[in-house]
């Protein structure tokens, strides 16, 4: 780490412990740490010196972590703030956000996870403070440097405006001179005013405001003023500097719409993830009571009922999960064109009769990366948007092309990195949405539909598939003038996969020992008697200790290890690589609702690994199972580096 990457950091937690584990850690990594366990000692602290970044505990004994959060920020605007608590709800997530915090983490945490946010806090506050600096050196080279420059006498007329100024603002001199200032938006004009008032006591000023182009455009600027004296120390006037930083305060606001995001995913995330597990034991507890019970049953409607509600709420479940980028995807090398065609049918039969589907696909745009059911969600996500937009009728245009994204443009998205893509593009000529609409479109449970008619997670999912697939969405829209999503998918010179068709018919069936290894009781013992009812022998295993000790005594072949990936002990993997060791023949399939363990990282399944998401139905594990049963003996799993 060079001197320029270190960073001063303030830790503020009523528990000891945690304040010197974390200040212990960022002293190994070069930081200057100051720790605090109260309030107002850590504003005591920031009284004699400021500090680039704190980390912040919600729950303090003499103030409320919210009220210190406003504290600082209102004391110190460039100290970047990282909430840290073990009372997560999503209203101090979003109190937090809105209160300007840089993050929000939830206790207990990883401490890497905590460090990678903080490294990420100081990196932002060497941005903000080489900004910072970069100003104050354009106060010294004003005159040489291509910024606007405008002159103003007492009256506030024009006397001055260079040629920077003509191509900011699109007024030539001569409009302008003798003129009062033309660039000043009614909604700054008080503002404007209290400026002049301070050059004309002989102060400047240094402020970010708004002003107006020719055309009647806003545009963000860096406005620095001087008094202008004349031969006898007297103010005749006032000087400005204004640099256009339009640019700058979308790429912040972009920032700060990924933060959240990122924040409220983690929350929702979590609690998807929990929901999910417990929703697919009713769902598959259901499955297992129907099938037992006669047909004439008086209730089986009761159940059906049950199961009916419960599939419901998993499918919300999914799209919290979606939104969060908690889904596990298998990426594939495709066709985008191939997808739209294999989908035309489906996506004709979902429009209205009034809507006109158009394609206009590119054959030339090659292939793309990307998991093919949730591209295919994502592009049903978007028809059913544009057929809810259009409820007169209208277009629907899916165009397919290629683009090469260059630095340059790059530097307009954050989350965009150069290269080429594949771009699939899906408008409407529909009722259109405002900005302020359009700020809030990728949120979750963020409609404009009317009460009962959307949840508000439709869009906030495919935002986050698509981002989880390493690609990029946006939207344009104007009241009445239609909308427009583009999505950007990485193109990929590997060959396309060829996935096999769906396997019709019943659950297929068989007769092979098979060891379960799972931590959960309930989710063991409903996968048990699923397996059992498709004429499976099962042998039961609560924990690592137990199944490596079934593995050994028993007597018979052991077929198949179904395994959960993360138990303690050991892994799956592990587990899998100790069994194979004394039973080479034995086939693996592993199990895992997480998106980051050993054999998936990031939401990405490592390839060719035997696999199956909790969140299955029967019919999923059936077929999972004689998949694998019916398939080429297995490598060991080889030890993850």
């Amino acid at each position: 780490m060079t001197m320029s990457d270190r960073g001063s950091v303030l830790v503020i937690d009523d528990d000891v412990g945690t304040c010197q584990t974390i200040g212990d850690v960022l002293e190994m990594r070069g930081h200057s740490v100051l720790t605090a366990t109260r309030a107002r000692s850590a504003l005591e602290i920031l009284t004699g010196r400021s500090v680039d970044a704190a980390v912040l505990d919600l729950q303090l004994p003499d103030a409320s972590g919210l009220v210190l959060l406003q504290a600082i920020k209102t004391s110190s605007p460039t100290t970047e703030v990282i909430i840290i608590t073990g009372h997560a709800s999503v209203l101090t997530a979003i109190q937090a956000i809105n209160g300007a915090a840089f993050a929000y983490v939830t206790k207990p945490f990883e401490m890497e996870d905590l460090l990678e946010t903080i490294e990420k806090a100081l990196a932002k506050t060497r941005v903000d403070r080489a900004l910072r600096e970069t100003t104050r050196t354009l106060e010294t080279l004003i005159q040489a440097a291509p910024v606007a420059i405008v002159a103003l006498d007492t009256a506030g007329c024009v006397t001055a405006w260079n040629k920077a100024a003509e191509r900011m603002f699109g007024w030539r001199e001569p409009e302008v001179l003798g003129e009062f200032v033309p660039i000043i938006p009614a909604t700054k004009r008080a503002e404007f005013d209290e400026t002049v008032v301070l050059n004309l006591r002989g102060e400047d000023t240094l402020r970010e405001t708004q002003r107006q182009r020719k055309d009647g455009t806003l545009i963000d600027v860096l406005s620095a003023t001087s008094p202008i004296m004349d031969t006898q120390g007297l103010v005749s006037g006032t000087m400005a500097a204004l640099v256009d930083i339009t640019e700058r305060k979308q790429l912040e606001e972009q920032l700060r719409q990924a933060v959240k995001m990122e924040g409220i995913g983690c929350l929702a995330g979590g609690i998807a993830h929990n929901f999910n597990n417990l929703m697919t034991i009713i769902a598959l507890r259901c499955h297992l009571v129907l099938g037992q019970l006669p047909a004439d049953h008086p209730i089986r409607r009761d159940i059906k009922t049950v199961s009916e509600t419960g599939a419901r709420a998993a499918s919300l479940t999914q799209q919290l999960l979606a939104f969060s980028q908690s889904q596990i995807l298998q990426p594939a090398v495709l066709d985008v064109n191939e997808v739209i065609s294999h989908m035309k049918p489906l996506l004709e039969r979902l429009l209205q009769e009034d809507v006109e589907p158009i394609m206009a696909l590119d054959p030339a745009i090659g292939l793309a990366t990307a998991d093919r059911s949730q591209l295919e969600e994502v592009i049903v996500i978007l028809a059913v948007n544009a057929r809810d937009a259009m409820p007169d009728g209208g277009r629907l245009t899916i165009e397919t092309r290629r683009e090469e994204v260059a630095e340059a443009s790059v530097r307009q998205h954050l989350d965009v990195r150069p290269g080429s893509y594949v771009v699939l593009t899906v408008s409407d000529s529909g009722t259109g949405m405002d900005a302020a609409t359009l700020a809030h479109v990728f949120e979750p449970f963020f409609t404009t539909k009317d009460v009962g008619k959307g949840r508000g997670l439709s869009l906030a999912a495919a935002y986050g598939i698509i981002t989880q697939s390493h690609g990029h969405i946006t939207v344009d829209s104007e009241p009445g003038r239609g909308t427009t999503f583009r999505i950007y998918l990485p193109r990929s010179e590997a060959a396309a996969d060829v996935s096999a068709a769906a396997d019709l018919g019943a659950p297929p069936r068989g007769a092979e020992s098979i060891l379960l290894v799972e931590d959960e009781p309930c989710f063991r013992s409903l996968t048990r008697e699923l397996l059992e009812m498709l004429g499976y022998t099962v042998l039961e295993a609560e924990d690592v200790p137990d199944a490596l000790r079934i593995a050994e005594r028993h007597a018979g072949t052991i077929h198949l290890l179904i395994t959960d990936v993360v138990m303690p002990w050991m892994n799956g993997r592990t587990l899998a690589r100790a069994i194979q060791d004394f039973r080479p023949h034995i086939k693996v399939l592993y199990m895992s609702g997480d998106t980051d363990n050993v054999i998936v990282h990031q939401g990405v399944l490592d390839a060719g690994t035997p696999f199956l998401q909790k969140g299955f139905t029967p019919d999923r594990l059936a077929r999972k199972v004689r998949e694998i049963l019916a398939g080429p003996c297995q490598s060991p799993p080889q030890p993850a580096i």
